[in-house]
């Protein structure tokens, strides 16, 4: 179990954690699921409320049987669709999202939604139960999963909203929004929001219209005329998303961008980009003068699988740059993996 300089563990009551994980069979990630225990048995003393304490008690629920549907299809890329439950069949963003989730799926991503009508029944057409996830909300009014996914063993539903965004994110290599209300905003919001600030790998957003469509460009104006020009916002933090009224460019951008770049990871104070392909020196030089406002400390250089991902061993065939990153500055850091892809 891990100890707490400030809280030092009881000896008596590790070692009955420890009896207790024994008598279950043992299994993954033994340390931190004795200390989940630990805190758990915490709350009998902490917290008074009854309601506090469902609250955790769900999103532990939610949580583990969450992770435990997508474990399986771990390596598969996936997208999530977020966009208007009220959005009717006729109308070209239903026909927009349909489109899209074929395409998708086509290209070898897995397709995910909130599991509703609209946009997000759509997108499950386009891809099909198979190459489909249902994360769906309990609603007063709404919303039961739409019929494509609805008898679906990959359909999750969360009581909580925080829970259910969580594994969105945690769960998406790219994001398409498509035109909807309050909550496609607060979802397509947040996910700017992690992106920008280092709290969730970088990955294509991709803001996605009907042909010939404003909803987007109205959306971007604004964020331009108010959130940039008044300096809330850096310039750079307009590359964390992109904007496009076809299903096809749509279908690029999320492509293009892991047709080098794999993932990221920090090692200490290195920040380590996995590749498909190395760079050569001439293009490590270039980015090294090209970027060096965001490098702090080590300078970009080919570096060798770290001793921390060693038990990664599904990725220890990758190409790999490492660099001090001033972990600041994700939308230059977006234009760095651009280069990287355009190599």
């Amino acid at each position: 179990m891990k100890k707490n300089k400030n809280n030092p563990a009881d000896p008596r009551l590790t070692r009955q954690i420890q009896e207790l994980i024994r008598l279950r069979g043992g299994g993954h990630n033994e340390a931190e699921v004795a200390d989940i225990i630990e805190n758990a048995l915490k709350l009998l003393t902490d917290v008074k409320d009854t309601g506090d304490i469902r609250v955790i008690q769900t999103a532990l629920r939610e949580l583990r049987y969450a992770f435990r549907i997508f474990a399986p299809y771990a390596e598969q890329r996936k997208v999530t669709i977020f966009g208007s439950a009220r959005t009717q069949p006729d109308k070209q963003e239903y026909q927009q999202a349909t489109e899209f989730g074929k395409k998708i799926s086509a290209a070898g991503f897995m397709v995910i939604t909130g599991a509703g009508p609209g946009i997000m029944q759509a997108g499950h057409e386009g891809a099909g139960p198979e190459n489909s996830f249902g994360v769906n909300i309990r609603l007063p009014w709404e919303q039961s999963a739409n019929p494509v996914i609805a008898e679906d063993k990959k359909l999750i539903t969360f009581k909580y909203f925080f829970t259910r965004k969580l594994i969105f994110i945690r769960h998406s290599d790219a994001i398409a929004l498509f035109p909807g209300g309050f909550g496609t905003m607060d979802e397509g919001y947040e996910a700017i929001t992690l992106m920008q600030t280092g709290k969730s790998q970088l990955m294509p957003l991709v803001l996605v219209d009907k042909p010939g469509g404003t909803y987007w460009k109205t959306w971007d104006k604004n964020i331009r005329e108010h959130l940039l020009r008044d300096k809330l916002i850096s310039p750079d933090d307009l590359n964390l998303y992109q904007i496009t009224d076809n299903a096809d460019e749509a279908v690029k951008i999320i492509t293009r961008f892991y047709r080098n770049f794999h993932s990221t990871r920090f090692v200490h104070d290195l920040f380590v980009i996995r590749l498909q392909h190395e760079p050569s020196p001439s293009a490590i030089a270039a980015m090294n003068e090209d970027f060096a406002d965001i490098i702090s400390g080590e300078p970009i250089k080919i570096i060798p699988p770290t001793p921390e991902e060693m038990e990664d061993t599904a990725h220890l065939n990758l190409a790999r740059i490492g660099f001090g990153f001033n972990r600041k500055n994700y939308g230059r850091l977006r234009q760095l993996i651009d280069v990287l892809n355009g190599l």
